[in-house]
């Protein structure tokens, strides 16, 4: 590897961890395409898609990890959701993992996308919250149907190799009704617990590439910490709006995909 890849990967991970802290995604929907065409783009080296799925995982995992730990500081991270939501969905991902082979790639990336799709349109509904956010220790939410949606998603999601990461902000506002602040800390715990598994599925399948991977989770730890602060001064409004455009471009990128296969 050489040096100018080396401060490309710390870049990107830096960008990519930033989008995560802020926002409460995984950042694999911004990290994919950054790894795949900027490096090829700057004319520093070029990064096939098995390579760049591996980094992408283990990205996710770290900044994940250091976003729930600034979230959790401002206490907008629910112990009790992370876990009624990231258990179902890491132990249903793996189960869906396992079964991929007989099912319709296709066809399920199709049910995904329109996931998706029906997502981001829930994202631009006004959303009536209390002028001060309640604390994630005053937050309740539906046990029952918290672990029957994870479970779905988690499945739905190792069956077609999508983590699904984007889908989960928008059930836990609009289905499971949890503040905006609380939901993106939370999310951000959920996706951390589902990242262990596939980080270690890919370490197992020796397609990690450590040297890259330590200067993305380098950038991605520190980028989430700067994003976790700034989340705390972004309007909730302006979060979720910011969430919408990018989970439709998630969908389209699978729409694309599929369209181009």
């Amino acid at each position: 590897m050489t040096f100018p890849l080396a401060i490309t990967l710390l870049a990107l991970g830096l960008a990519g961890g930033f989008f995560s802290g802020w926002l409460g995604i995984g950042g694999g929907i911004i990290m994919a395409p950054l790894l795949l065409y900027v490096p090829s783009w700057l004319g520093v080296g070029e990064l096939d898609m098995k390579t760049v799925a591996g980094l992408t995982v283990v990205q996710s995992l770290f900044a994940t990890g250091s976003g729930v730990l600034v979230h959790r500081r401002f206490r907008f991270v629910s112990r009790p959701l992370v876990l009624w939501a990231g258990v179902p969905v890491a132990l249903s991902a793996f189960a869906g993992a396992l079964l991929s082979g007989s099912a319709s790639a296709e066809l399920l990336l199709g049910i995904f996308a329109a996931m998706a799709i029906i997502a981001a349109g829930l994202m631009f509904i006004p959303k009536r919250e209390p002028e001060d956010e309640p604390r994630a220790a005053d937050v309740s939410f539906n046990h029952g149907l918290t672990t029957a949606i994870f479970l779905c998603l988690g499945f739905i999601g190792g069956l077609v190799g999508q983590t699904g990461a984007f889908i989960i902000i928008p059930v836990m506002l609009y289905i499971l009704r949890i503040p905006t602040r609380t939901t993106i800390g939370s999310s951000l715990g959920v996706v951390f617990l589902a990242g262990i598994a596939g980080t270690l599925g890919k370490a197992l399948a020796g397609q990690i590439d450590y040297a890259m991977a330590l200067f993305l989770v380098v950038g991605a730890v520190a980028g989430a910490q700067a994003g976790g602060y700034m989340s705390q001064s972004t309007g909730r409004a302006t979060l979720r709006h910011i969430l919408a455009l990018l989970i439709a471009a998630a969908a389209l990128r699978i729409i694309w995909g599929l369209a181009t296969t």
